[in-house]
């Protein structure tokens, strides 16, 4: 049976898609999805047959992504289905090839929390390995400032933003170069949505 473009790839988002395009998540490696929701970016990799590992506070997502594992054929092991926070991984230091962080460090509570999260995501990624961040940022709109890094966004909800000059010293700091330079989507009058790739340095 031929598989549609959507039975091949899901509801992944193009920026993801992209990365598999250019040859920066491939087959053999090794894949963290830390806060997968219910595995949308994952339906190609498992296909294609990568090592994929999850992590979400949401047990019926992880559970979503375990079936999904199992009806592909991916014959993965219960250990790589985790239920979680990404602030507080049981997974071992210098893990993974790749890790996806997709929609999700924008609910940090405060900074000390996303300092936190974005400490766990590079501890178990591999020395060369990439992380894949898209979050929420003040890049391209202005919002209004409740306190720190909190702003509330077109739909009234709160959500922690970054900016570029943000970003740009977490990368330095992380001792990590960027694989592409940032890149904005600015969905009108509501969010604007960063995509943040870094390599680990070795």
């Amino acid at each position: 049976m031929t598989l549609t473009i959507q039975d091949q790839f899901g509801q992944i988002d193009i920026y993801v898609f992209d990365q598999i395009l250019r040859g920066n998540i491939t087959p053999e490696m090794r894949v963290l999805d830390a806060g997968c929701g219910y595995g949308r970016n994952l339906v190609h990799l498992l296909r294609a047959g990568c090592e994929i590992s999850v992590l979400d506070a949401n047990a019926d997502g992880v559970e979503h992504v375990r079936k999904l594992s199992a009806s592909v054929g991916a014959n993965l092991p219960a250990g790589n289905f985790q239920v979680g926070v990404i602030e507080s991984m049981a997974f071992p230091d210098a893990f993974f090839d790749v890790v996806m962080c997709n929609s999700v460090l924008h609910f940090a509570r405060d900074d000390d929390h996303f300092n936190k999260m974005l400490s766990e995501l590079w501890r178990v990624l591999k020395p060369r390995g990439m992380l894949f961040c898209r979050l929420g940022s003040r890049i391209g709109m202005e919002f209004k400032h409740v306190r720190g890094h909190r702003y509330i966004i077109g739909d009234g909800s709160e959500w922690f933003l970054v900016d570029e000059g943000m970003l740009i010293e977490l990368t330095r700091n992380m001792h990590a170069d960027l694989v592409d330079p940032l890149k904005t989507t600015i969905v009108q009058n509501h969010r604007c949505m960063t995509t943040w790739v870094l390599r680990k340095q070795s």
